[in-house]
């Protein structure tokens, strides 16, 4: 650990920036598109105007962000490798570095539950989480009273926000796409890519039965992953949090320019951002893109990634900026 924390609480460098991304205030936009991989992150951060130049910023952790402008706009882009625990910490940190609303839109791969084909995109409207029960005892399974796997209940996108990237979506699809466009769906977030999405390993992870399972409870969900419902979940906790607070008017997010430095190397003598104002909502959406089928077992071709990456990247570029989601 090359630089002195502060707080073990909320840990910053003494230049003030957040312990995992490794940003602060000025280097990441209100309006976000969260991926799982820096490939992804790069080939979107193409689409971004060529002025001014993109701030680029790949922390120790492994997180990678790129804040610049879309038609003018500023926008995002963070790359945070896989599963909740990192969701959790680009939300909880880049919340504390930046003012206002924020809109997330989460682009990234699934699987496929439903009986359509690889390279198809899903606008999911909700989510559920599997988790494994580590109380379960998976070496004598017939000594349990409990389940090995816990279903939540669902939790919505922002309803809003979701339309918005709904109708995008739609009307986005190149006519010589082959892609299924499926939008009102339930996702399923699992803990793991293994046992709590239902795939046979060498490990007694008794899952035979969970996708029946997970059908049967949700009769609308569609795919499988890893992040979305943490998203929703938070974003979801943030808003309802502020909302007996906030005022009938809502904030519009930030609409100036972003204009991250990466500066020399500044003293601990600077004042610590105020915590980030409670009369603020979480925008949180997500648009999937079906890599695997859990029904045909077939798997996408490297260069189905490339074209559905572009457009659905396009999707998100310009779905953040639409009126219907910044008012006045």
């Amino acid at each position: 650990m090359k630089d002195t924390l502060t707080d073990a609480n909320f840990p910053r460098t003494d230049d003030l920036r957040v312990y995992h991304l490794g940003l602060k205030a000025g280097e990441v936009a209100n309006r976000i598109i969260t991926v799982g991989s820096p490939s992804r992150a790069n080939g979107l951060a193409s689409l971004l105007d060529a002025e001014p130049k993109p701030f680029v910023l790949s922390s120790e952790r492994g997180f990678l962000t790129i804040t610049g402008r879309f038609r003018n706009v500023p926008v995002s882009i963070v790359s945070i490798g896989m599963g909740s625990p990192n969701m959790d910490f680009f939300i909880r940190e880049v919340r504390e570095c930046v003012t206002g609303d924020m809109v997330i839109i989460r682009l990234g791969s699934c699987g496929g539950l439903v009986d359509i084909p690889v390279g198809s995109v899903v606008v999911p409207k909700a989510s559920v989480a599997i988790n494994r029960n580590v109380d379960f005892d998976f070496v004598h399974p017939e000594d349990n009273r409990e389940p090995a796997y816990r279903i939540s209940k669902p939790v919505s996108a922002d309803p809003e926000l979701h339309e918005t990237v709904r109708k995008a979506v739609q009307g986005a699809k190149p006519p010589q796409s082959q892609a299924v466009i499926l939008t009102g769906t339930v996702n399923a977030s699992a803990d793991s890519f293994y046992s709590s999405q239902g795939r046979q390993t060498s490990f007694p992870d008794h899952n035979e039965d969970l996708i029946a399972h997970l059908l049967q409870s949700n009769p609308e969900a569609a795919t499988l992953e890893m992040e979305t419902f943490h998203l929703f979940h938070l974003a979801h906790c943030w808003s309802g949090h502020s909302a007996k607070n906030r005022p009938s008017a809502t904030a519009p997010l930030t609409t100036g320019p972003v204009k991250p430095v990466m500066s020399q190397r500044e003293t601990s003598s600077q004042p610590v951002p105020a915590p980030a104002s409670q009369d603020t909502v979480i925008k949180a959406a997500a648009v999937q893109m079906v890599f695997a089928s859990r029904t045909s077992q077939d798997f996408i071709k490297p260069n189905e990634v490339s074209e559905t990456e572009r457009w659905t990247g396009q999707v998100c570029s310009r779905s953040p900026h639409s009126p219907v989601d910044f008012r006045p």
